[in-house]
């Protein structure tokens, strides 16, 4: 039985909520539900003029969708333009009503927002600028600062907001959105279900009758669930065993905060041979993060110094290969420089860190046609 569906969703199926498509068609209710969102909006979005606001839910080459409570009662809305000859919608205002959040109503409202427009139009693509308070809401719902549509496509078509990232959403045809999380939950009790037939794990044990009258200390193999486990002291004392280095806690957060920069694409996994058939002729010691990945969980890095070394190799390869000005030069500068941000925060890696600085620049050790110190290990 599915029980984790979002309040919204329930809303939905129970008649509490409407969800409507609207935009300015002269009719008293678009009229009502549309001046409803303007007042949302301009409530959510207060640093945005209100007269913008308005010009754009009232302008007809805009749609808006809106979550509405019986009578009136707009609590939710998207506004957004497609580009149906460019196979992408530009999103205008989102916005979620004080009191309503929480409950899954963002989730909803983009939900059906991806599925109508689907429905309806050829468009694939959803582009929209998020502030810093947005970011993190566009992100759940499949939006990325990766821009794959071309610049040629968009440009000049959607209005640029200062101090705003440009995300952007790519839908997949088969998919539907307003059915993803019913599937999730029937895939998640299926899963369980298997487990409930191979294991054990979901039997409850009452506790031991000696803490009748009160938690006092006992043998632990003197508990028939405990003996039935397999447990033994020794098992124990094994698992509790130190089984990383003391500093892999560390450099595996250096690489994932690495690893979720936005720049990091092009550095996430080995260069593929057949996209640049020359790469390894010239570059003899590839690395990459997945490679530093499977490397850390190996604990091949006793020392954060052997880590800095391999970064630093996979910046000198960038530089190496590619020609000033790219878009991965550019990236792998960005990426260099969050690098020497994060490592120097850390006080017990100054030593490694000025060795690294003794090694020079990966850039203008690469122009130069130098290895400097490159470690070149298995």
């Amino acid at each position: 039985m599915l029980t984790d569906l979002k309040p919204a969703v329930l809303e939905e199926q129970n008649g509490k909520i409407q969800v409507l498509v609207v935009n300015n068609d002269g009719t008293i209710r678009s009229t009502i539900v549309l001046t409803g969102l303007k007042t949302l909006f301009q409530a959510k979005l207060p640093g945005m003029p209100r007269e913008y606001v308005t010009r754009i839910v009232f302008d007809r080459t805009h749609l808006s969708l809106a979550i509405v409570k019986p009578p009136s009662e707009v609590v939710a809305g998207v506004a957004w333009r497609e580009f149906r000859d460019r196979k992408f919608a530009e999103i205008v205002f989102v916005g979620v009503s004080d009191g309503h959040q929480g409950a899954g109503y963002g989730a909803h409202l983009m939900n059906h927002l991806k599925d109508y427009v689907k429905a309806t139009s050829p468009v694939m693509y959803f582009l929209t600028y998020a502030d810093n308070n947005a970011i993190g809401y566009f992100k759940k719902q499949g939006f990325t600062m990766e821009i794959t549509l071309g610049r040629d496509i968009w440009a000049g078509c959607i209005k640029h907001y200062t101090g705003a990232k440009l995300m952007q959403c790519s839908m997949l045809p088969r998919i539907r959105y307003l059915q993803a999380g019913r599937m999730l939950q029937m895939q998640k009790e299926a899963v369980l279900a298997k487990i409930r037939a191979e294991t054990q794990s979901h039997i409850v044990h009452q506790p031991p009758a000696q803490w009748a009258n009160g938690v006092m200390p006992i043998d632990p193999l003197s508990i028939p669930a405990i003996r039935a486990s397999g447990w033994t002291p020794a098992k124990e004392e094994l698992a509790r065993a130190q089984k990383r280095g003391p500093h892999f806690d560390k450099l595996r957060q250096l690489l994932d905060q690495i690893k979720s920069h936005n720049k990091a694409g092009p550095f996430l996994k080995p260069v593929d041979k057949a996209e640049a058939p020359s790469y390894y002729k010239i570059i003899k010691s590839p690395m990459d993060l997945s490679t530093m990945e499977v490397k850390l969980q190996d604990n091949q890095y006793q020392d954060p110094k052997d880590l800095f070394d391999d970064l630093w190799l996979m910046f000198w390869n960038c530089h190496k290969y590619n020609n000033k000005g790219t878009k991965t030069v550019q990236y792998g500068t960005v990426l260099e420089k969050r690098m020497w941000t994060l490592i120097k925060k850390v006080p017990e890696w100054a030593k490694a860190v000025e060795a690294l600085v003794a090694r020079g620049s990966p850039k203008e050790s690469a122009e130069k046609g130098r290895w400097g110190r490159v470690l070149r290990r298995r």
